[in-house]
């Protein structure tokens, strides 16, 4: 018998469903996840692998996505080496979209947003049309407001700003995977961020590709010339971060602001490392963490980009 598979979201509170569709006779059966993971294990939901990781990624510069000297591009062309799988759908945490309370972005395809300004004009030439993921927007808002987030806002109208575009512009230069982006709250604290990354875990039993773009540390006044030497407290605020991470302990990370050296000149606003802790928290309990890029630009601007692999998988 042939069959073909599709995710079925029948309500805005309902359990997803995979509908089991006979390709010939067009009769179908729905079966929970749980059924499903049951029949064809672990790593296989909904016709659909798993996600194993969650991702964290310094996407720096606008610029990157035309710079082939930035060491980070040459990290974002060959992704595919770090996640050879195919997701399903991606959602896309940036540090450039930030909002009162948890906001999704539903649309059908996206518009590319240039919010920046100085940078060459090939910058406002390039365009990002992936698809949009409106049911993963809903289950989203779903996950979340049952995780006790009690306000979640739908946008109908916005597209993908830079800090989502520009990496997925050379991770997935077909633009062909749907996307969903989320904001980040930054007046909500850190700890708030992981909870949400922990509402959200299950999304990647589903296929999705959960990323949190930002920059390990920002702080644009500290730019200094290309080439220049990472400065001492960027170097100690990394080092701390690197090593916090792989010994597992989050919970230290979530509180970066009192334990962290130089945690304010890092990240005199917290807008670009809140996405780090949503990838944290969806990764689950216990999760492995693993440095898959680190590189410099400006004396102060880390691209250092992490994974955080699911500790069932392991």
């Amino acid at each position: 018998m042939n069959k073909i598979f599709r995710l079925c979201y029948t309500s805005s509170n309902s359990t997803p469903k995979k509908e089991i569709m006979n390709k010939e006779s067009g009769d179908s059966n729905d079966t929970t996840i749980e059924e499903v993971e049951e029949n064809n294990g672990n790593n296989n939901v909904m016709g659909l692998m798993r996600m194993r990781e969650t991702f964290y990624i310094s996407h720096g510069s606008p610029e990157l996505a035309i710079d082939e000297s930035i060491p980070a591009w040459k990290f974002l062309k060959s992704w595919k080496e770090v996640c050879p799988q195919t997701p399903s759908s991606i959602l896309i945490i940036s540090g450039h979209w930030d909002t009162d309370v948890p906001t999704v972005n539903i649309v059908d395809r996206h518009e590319t947003i240039y919010d920046f300004y100085g940078f060459p004009r090939a910058m406002y030439k390039i365009k990002y049309p992936a698809p949009g993921a409106p049911e993963l927007a809903k289950r989203v808002k779903e996950l979340l407001t049952s995780a006790g987030f009690s306000r979640v806002k739908e946008d109908r109208r916005r597209g993908l700003d830079h800090g989502a575009w520009v990496p997925l512009f050379l991770m997935y230069p077909e633009a062909d995977i749907p996307v969903c982006q989320l904001s980040v709250s930054t007046g909500r604290g850190a700890t708030y961020h992981y909870n949400m990354g922990k509402a959200l875990a299950s999304l990647k039993d589903e296929g999705v590709l959960i990323i949190g773009s930002g920059s390990a540390t920002h702080n644009l006044r500290a730019i200094a010339p290309r080439n220049t030497p990472p400065a001492p407290w960027a170097s100690a605020f990394m080092s701390w971060l690197k090593t916090s991470l792989l010994d597992g302990r989050f919970e230290d990370v979530n509180e970066y602001e009192e334990k962290a050296p130089y945690a304010k000149m890092a990240h005199p606003w917290p807008d670009h490392f809140f996405p780090l802790h949503v990838a944290m928290g969806a990764a689950g309990e216990k999760a492995k963490a693993k440095v898959i890029h680190d590189s410099w630009d400006g004396g102060s601007m880390s691209y250092a980009s992490f994974s955080f692999t699911a500790a069932d998988t392991i």
